[in-house]
């Protein structure tokens, strides 16, 4: 079991590893209130990343973290993860207008 330090590592390491052997790589996260700590670990029962925080920006980089996940198991293994984004990518699908009357 390995803590990572730097974020960019465990991002890079944990694409490596998830590339590597994606049937057996588990992504998972743990958040502890009471101490305000998140511990995100992945894992293919030979190699365990841990990344643990108490930083409030820190707990928002998982979600970039989470929509690379996401498109690597959607799309394979072999997917382009470089134009993920967070919020940007919700913020750019087109709103509805209001509910009144079309004119």
């Amino acid at each position: 079991m390995v803590y990572i330090t730097s974020w960019d590592e465990f991002v890079e390491r944990s694409v490596q590893l998830f590339r590597a052997d994606p049937d057996s790589t588990r992504y998972v996260m743990k958040y502890r209130h009471c101490d305000g700590k998140l511990v995100l670990k992945v894992t293919d029962n030979r190699e365990c990343l841990k990344f643990k925080t108490d930083q409030a920006q820190e707990a928002k980089k998982m979600e970039k973290l989470n929509n690379i996940f996401f498109t690597l198991m959607a799309r394979g293994p072999d997917a382009e993860t470089s134009e993920v984004t967070g919020k940007e990518q919700m913020d750019a699908q087109p709103t509805k207008k209001g509910r009144g009357r079309k004119q």
